[in-house]
């Protein structure tokens, strides 16, 4: 096996691949938040002042995630 071919198999080496991809295009998109997406949107929303939903799914919850690091100022 040669290098090119180590870089085809590793999906990190591929850029395209590890594209950004919008949340409602996600195959787990309609899966319950994480623990992790929970913990920060907690944070989050206590610092915007706003009411914590523990019933958002992974998708919801990362567009939420944006909204609030926007308005807060985080995570720039």
């Amino acid at each position: 096996m040669n290098k090119n071919q180590v870089v085809d198999e590793n999906p990190k080496a591929n850029p395209q691949g590890n594209a950004v991809k919008d949340p409602e295009n996600w195959v787990t998109k309609d899966e319950p938040m994480t623990g992790a997406q929970a913990s920060y949107l907690k944070t989050l929303s206590e610092e915007a002042d706003r009411e914590f939903d523990a019933n958002l799914t992974k998708a919801d919850a990362s567009i939420l995630i944006d909204e609030l690091q926007k308005e807060t100022g985080r995570g720039q």
